[in-house]
């Protein structure tokens, strides 16, 4: 049985773009293997909190998405519970109407 989110993707498929996007990113920093060593060293001086700024922002973007997700959902259910009671109100008994239309003494 495949569990599947709104949008049609397993959760371990999202799990896994999400980690080949993590490595295209940290793949993007710079760091080749042909710098030689001082240059390396100073790189990871200067920049060593560029992986965890990326992490963050990543975390966050995540965050987020979780947040507007569950925000649509409880939309999504408030809408349908409005419908229901509209389809409810259209198809109760109105006493009154009854009466004045003569149907019903």
């Amino acid at each position: 049985m495949r569990e599947t989110s709104a949008s049609g993707l397993s959760w371990r498929r999202v799990l896994f773009f999400a980690s080949i996007a993590l490595h295209f990113v940290l793949g993007l920093s710079g760091d080749s293997k042909n710098a030689n060593s001082g240059a390396k060293a100073e790189s990871h001086t200067s920049s060593g909190g560029t992986g965890t700024k990326v992490i963050l922002i990543l975390v966050g973007l995540v965050a987020v998405a979780v947040f507007s997700f569950f925000l649509y959902r409880l939309w999504q259910k408030k809408k349908r519970d409005e419908q229901y009671a509209r389809l409810l109100k259209l198809f109760e008994e109105d006493d009154e109407l009854e009466v004045e239309l003569g149907l019903r003494d």
